[in-house]
């Protein structure tokens, strides 16, 4: 994390160089692997048969969104991405449900579903009088799918062998790993020590080889044989079945035996972290009009158990003390510079309450929002002064309290840590932390430098304090992002910018104060069979961690999070230091925290990965959609700048030259390489990339363009997809959906699309649609009613907008469909099926409505690159 401009950046193990993007994946490290115990065991050929089943699946619309399906095949409760094109096109009468539905855990195999039969038993090893058996092959059970889990996303279910052919950089290989997720439930519990590798640190797992009269397991990361303190001696493997991580791929570790006082493992003994509001009150009345709206439902939303902080922030800084019932009443600070001891003293020792629960002070809550009052003077919004860092230092003062050290003993809400919630409308111009009110100061260069350090150190100082600090940035006023993302950065927070304090302001403030956050975040990371992970991208540092007085072995690669979030993932880049000799390569990751009651967790996932020597059984393998993230991450992390952006979509060109000529054909008496068909979403994916808002010309202020890059650097898969490439939805009789292809055939005059583009979503009305005002407003009230379930769970929530057919705003629309309109008809019914449908009229009309412009559609740009378009599958 060398910059501190840039929050979300990626980081190389072992101090490594970044590369050219020709080869974007860093030379990896150096590394001997350890010699293994003994020889890792040959397993019978069905087995192999067994795990290479993995095979792509087309996407559905997930029954996370509403939608049941009847396939018996466990799906990820992630949205799907683009259709896979099939023939027929999917039948629109599929109802979304009009209840929200939340994401199911991946459901794991339970002990009774092992089977029992020997005869399907791995071939035994003899050591002595011991047999030496494999735990995995035949006890897992059928429906825990091969590599995979709802935490970790490869972009290949397969690992080839040869390391020539694995170390393609264009394609490359990696995961998303996602150690929040799902924090506040969490899957199966271990209340006891973890039995751990005495060479490399490993966990036991499911995978692991277990003699059963001594009860000792070979390790699978290493291939080292270690004891269980006689735990796992068994008469036969049945019996092992009783040990969770003998049995799961996943698993938490909790200690009982926890050090911090204030432990109750009871939801309902839960006391709330405290959450305070830092208000800009330099706000103009429609502002501050909407703003008030917003806040008044925020403190409604609020379990009466939180304990809420407000503090207002102008040239001064305004601390309201919620004691006070018929009036509201604030001590005040002067702003110009850092508040003293003396007067933090004095405020958190004086007869005021600070920090309240909201069932003893909501209404005292109401009646402050409702006291705020507009700017007055005749001064321009950025010329306002503001001391938003005096405001944030109060803040942390406040949550500390009298004693820091109480505090930690505290039983903490779902959330874990404290938090602190900007309400900003300008940029911070008065007291530490601020930058002049002109970019024509001549001071500025060095002013915003000071800045930038002093608030990343702000951000860290509360992160040490167990507070995260996030950053709502709304209004017409530039904010200044590269001196106010550090703050959140560095907390562990988030930094979003909205286009006015209403709707989408308000419910992401209620979202940031309820989503699940651990603490003391720490991702370790280890691979088998001469694997390295190149490049890590996400919110976290590499941390270097001396474990090698318990484990002389130790290679893994340590990050400390800054948080432990389900909205948040890591993007991993591997490459092979050496041919592959074993039929399966194993990942195991561990992720220590402290959870909502300050327990301390271990959560381990042990993936396995059957290796194959046919490139064609590989790209069979490909999962496009984490391939096109894990891609669009890498490349993200270097378009720093709207320069840098133009780069990276002639980067993006040239990794599908390249991706064309390693894997796919050439034609016969032709320069043209066709694209290998097993990878015939992913060209598509990354043609969205290119021409969205992340590296296109959508988005024009820099500020905006930086702030959704940094998000989705560190956003989850689910998001990260979405932000990618847009999801089509288009509206039906009787309420129902269709999903199509994010193509501009899509724009059609009798119809309602949604067009979900993860911070945005947009409800397009056809102009004859919007001309029949009773079916309108149907069809309008059903798309807002599906773009609200499709986004109830989404952190920060995106805005969506409504607007009719040839309309200004429907700009926005139009500039993130694929223009296809210019290609042939034959192509625009194979990319599009449902154009079959249409009458000769309706296609007529809508071949008229469409303006042309000089992008190029997907196959124009295909071509351009002298590569054949993949046929739809």
């Amino acid at each position: 994390m060398a910059n501190p401009t840039q929050p979300n950046v990626g980081f190389t193990p072992e101090r490594e160089s970044a590369t050219p993007e020709k080869n974007p994946i860093p030379p990896p490290r150096n590394f001997v692997p350890s010699p293994p115990g003994f020889p890792p065991p040959k397993l019978p050929s069905q087995q192999d048969q067994a795990s290479s089943r993995s095979v792509k699946t087309p996407n559905v619309v997930s029954p996370a969104n509403g939608v049941t399906t009847g396939s018996s095949v466990p799906h990820l409760s992630t949205p799907p991405g683009p259709p896979v094109f099939t023939s027929p096109v999917r039948p629109a009468a599929v109802p979304f449900r009009t209840s929200p539905a939340s994401p199911q855990p991946l459901a794991f195999s339970s002990v009774s579903s092992l089977p029992t039969s020997t005869s399907s038993s791995p071939l035994q090893f003899s050591n002595g009088s011991f047999e030496l058996q494999h735990q995995v092959s035949d006890s897992i059970d059928d429906n825990v799918p091969v590599g995979e889990s709802s935490f970790v996303l490869f972009s290949a279910r397969k690992v080839l062998k040869q390391k020539k052919q694995a170390n393609v950089p264009s394609l490359g290989f990696g995961a998303l790993v996602s150690p929040g997720r799902e924090v506040s439930m969490g899957p199966q519990v271990i209340q006891r020590d973890p039995h751990r590798c005495q060479s490399c640190g490993a966990y036991a797992n499911i995978y692991c080889n277990i003699l059963l009269g001594s009860g000792q397991w070979q390790c699978v990361i290493c291939r080292k044989l270690n004891g269980s303190d006689g735990e796992y001696i068994a008469h036969s493997k049945e019996d092992l079945r009783r040990f969770l991580e003998l049995s799961s791929t996943m698993f938490d570790y909790a200690q009982n035996e926890n050090k911090r006082p204030g432990f109750v493992p009871v939801s309902d003994s839960r006391m709330s972290a405290p959450i305070v509001l830092v208000i800009d009150e330099c706000l103009d009345e429609p502002h501050l009009h909407h703003l008030q709206s917003s806040l008044h439902a925020f403190v409604d939303s609020l379990p009466p158990t939180t304990r809420l902080g407000i503090v207002l922030y102008g040239r001064t800084v305004s601390v309201y003390d919620l004691s006070e019932e018929s009036m509201a009443s604030a001590d005040v600070l002067p702003g110009e510079k850092s508040p003293s001891q003396e007067s933090l003293k004095a405020l958190i020792y004086g007869t005021g309450i600070y920090l309240s629960p909201m069932h003893a002070s909501l209404a005292v809550a109401h009646s402050i929002f409702s006291s705020l009052r507009a700017y007055k003077l005749n001064i321009p919004e950025a010329s306002r002064d503001r001391c938003l860092g005096t405001a944030v230092e109060v803040a942390l003062a406040i949550i500390q309290g009298p004693s820091a050290d109480l505090s930690r003993g505290v039983v903490k809400r779902s959330g874990g840590n404290s938090r602190i919630i900007v309400c900003a409308g300008g940029p911070n111009t008065y007291g530490p932390g601020s930058v002049p009110h002109s970019f024509s100061h001549p001071n500025y260069p060095y002013r915003e430098k000071t800045a930038i350090k002093w608030m990343e150190n702000l951000g860290r100082e509360a992160h040490r304090h167990n507070t995260i600090i996030d950053v709502l940035c709304a209004g017409t006023c530039p904010v200044r992002v590269p001196i106010l993302h550090p703050l959140a950065k560095a907390s562990g927070g988030v930094f979003v910018l909205h286009d006015d304090f209403g709707e989408a302001f308000g419910v992401n403030l209620q979202r940031a104060s309820a989503r699940s956050a651990g603490s003391h975040g720490l991702l370790e990371l280890r691979t088998s069979d001469n694997i390295v992970i190149t490049q890590v991208i996400g919110p976290g540092e590499e941390s270097h961690v001396d474990t090698h007085e318990t484990f002389k072995n130790d290679t893994a690669l340590y990050i400390q999070m800054l948080s432990v979030e389900e909205t948040q993932s890591f993007s991993l880049s591997m490459e092979t230091e050496g041919d592959i000799k074993s039929d399966f390569v194993f990942f195991q990751f561990a992720i220590q925290y402290s959870n909502v009651y300050q327990a301390d967790v271990s959560r381990v996932i042990t993936v396995r990965l059957p290796t194959v020597d046919s490139i064609s059984a590989y790209l069979e393998s490909v999962q496009d959609e984490v391939a096109s993230v894990l891609i669009a991450k890498r490349t993200l992390l270097r378009a720093i700048n709207h320069s840098d952006a133009i780069d990276m979509r002639t980067t993006i060109d040239e990794r599908i030259k390249d991706i064309a000529l390693k894997f796919g054909s050439q034609l016969p008496k032709s320069k043209l390489h066709s694209f290998p068909k097993e990878l015939a979403l992913l060209p598509e994916l990354l043609f969205h990339l290119r021409r969205g808002p992340l590296l296109g010309s959508i988005i024009g202020h820099e500020d905006e363009r930086s702030v959704l890059r940094n998000l989705f650097l560190n956003a989850s898969f689910d998001l990260s997809l979405r932000m990618v490439a847009p999801r089509c939805l288009m509206h039906r009789e009787g309420g129902t959906f269709e999903e199509l292809p994010a193509y501009d055939l899509a724009m059609q005059s009798d119809a309602a699309v949604v067009l979900d583009h993860g911070t945005d979503v947009f409800i397009w009305l056809g102009a004859e649609l919007a001309a029949d005002e009773g079916r309108s407003a149907a069809a309008l009230a059903a798309c807002r009613t599906l773009a609200e379930e499709l986004t109830e769970c989404r952190f920060p929530a995106p805005r969506i907008l409504a607007f009719k057919e040839g309309s200004s705003q429907a700009r926005y629309f139009v500039s993130r469909l694929i223009p296809a309109h210019k290609d042939p008809p034959y192509e625009q019914e194979a990319r599009f099926p449902q154009l079959r449908s249409l009458t000769s009229e309706q296609r007529t009309k809508l071949k008229a409505s469409f303006v042309h412009f000089d992008d190029p559609s997907f196959c124009e740009w295909m071509r351009s690159l002298k590569v054949v378009p993949p046929q739809p599958s």
